[in-house]
């Protein structure tokens, strides 16, 4: 597998943007332009990753295409459109987004998230992004969340069989869907059940960490990896059966010093199993 991750810059380009990411151990990262006013630096961009054997592994698409205002629903389905036509111009393992929300906050939770027609506009939705591109290099993801689907190992599998696309693929983020003390305990079992019925499907994942507190009522946190309860060995070794490129994306910190030290540990756990990265 690829560890991957991201370097903060004070002056961003193609070359010290790959040496930084070569100097941090990284091979493999999410996509370095927004696609809009940097595209003409794209082409830079994937050679220089190719001469530093770096994979560019996904190209987020974040935004809210379930949301109930038809008009930032369209726009939102734009965007995806859009952002998988860069995914696949770069050959990314997935454009990621999540299924979005139908509350105000186009990430957060709502009394509609988990209801049937939810489900099905997500399929629909879902559809009309992946058949806009006709994918053949990417796919489409949805990165799970604890408050719509797909918010476990099944409910991906009903969505996976729903939606019925060869371009639509898995992105497994197992922080996101630990919501409880049973979960938090038990996360070893969820991760093996999650790479036994979607493996082969899987195209990219997310690290980070997650600790839970001693106070009323429950209180989950995201901390930076080797700092909470995730079995990391368990989920380096499911991983290390997959492909040799998947990615495993370490994300949301705020400096370099902190991605310095979540792949430390990363990488210690990965030689105690003797998987390389």
């Amino acid at each position: 597998m690829r560890l991957g991750g991201q370097v903060f810059l004070d002056q961003k380009n193609p070359e010290n943007w790959a040496d930084a990411l070569k100097r941090a151990g990284f091979r493999a990262t999410t996509c370095p332009i927004s696609g809009d006013e940097d595209i003409d630096q794209l082409d830079d961009y994937l050679k220089a990753a190719k001469q530093n054997d770096i994979l560019i592994s996904e190209v987020g698409a974040w935004s809210n295409p379930i949301s109930k205002n038809e008009d930032a629903r369209r726009k939102a389905i734009n965007y995806c459109i859009n952002r998988l036509e860069l995914a696949e111009r770069i050959g990314a393992q997935c454009c990621v987004n999540i299924a979005g929300s139908r509350g105000e906050q186009w990430d957060g939770p709502d009394p509609d998230n988990f209801s049937n027609e939810t489900f099905e506009l997500i399929v629909e939705t879902t559809r009309e992004i992946i058949d806009a591109v006709k994918p053949e290099r990417t796919t489409f993801a949805l990165e799970m969340m604890p408050w719509v689907f797909p918010d476990s190992s099944d409910s991906y599998l009903s969505l996976l069989k729903a939606i019925d696309r060869k371009g639509f693929g898995v992105h497994f983020d197992p922080v996101n869907i630990i919501c409880s003390p049973r979960l938090y305990y038990r996360n070893s079992d969820m991760i093996r059940d999650f790479f036994q019925k979607l493996g082969p499907y899987i195209r990219n994942c997310h690290a980070k960490d997650i600790l839970l507190k001693g106070q009323l009522t429950v209180h989950l946190d995201e901390v930076i990896p080797g700092q909470g309860n995730l079995d990391y060995r368990t989920f380096l070794t499911e991983l290390n059966k997959l492909h040799p490129d998947i990615a495993l994306i370490i994300e949301h910190l705020p400096t370099n010093e902190d991605y310095r030290r979540a792949s430390d540990y990363i990488r210690k756990t990965a030689s105690e199993l003797h998987i390389p990265l």
